[in-house]
């Protein structure tokens, strides 16, 4: 990474935080304790709690709508959640959680 952030290819230096993250690294935030998660449900679940749509997730990690879709499926049954709006407060945004419900 610090080779792209060198190089001024700040695009290329993200989407190696996220493959590194998607992979198992240790995120930058700590993730809520007991989510059990997989590190790719994870990234998925923390863009979509900041109110990113379906293309929107999927464009910045490099996956389709339909991936994560898949995910946010997978990370309701886990949390027990049936929202966005509940996916928000659950990763600290009850802001957000209260005023924003975007759907799956």
């Amino acid at each position: 990474m610090e080779i792209f952030d060198d190089g001024d290819a700040p695009a290329f230096a993200q989407r190696a935080r996220n493959e590194l993250e998607a992979g198992g690294e240790p995120p930058g935030a700590p993730a809520p304790p007991g989510h059990g998660l997989t590190p790719q449900e994870l990234a998925v679940a923390r863009l979509a709690a900041t109110g990113s749509t379906n293309a929107e997730v999927g464009a910045a990690l490099f996956i389709s709508a339909n991936t994560v879709d898949y995910h946010l499926r997978k990370v309701f049954q886990k949390l027990a959640i049936t929202s966005r709006r509940q996916l928000a407060h659950h990763f600290g945004d009850p802001a957000r959680g209260a005023t924003h419900d975007r759907g799956r």
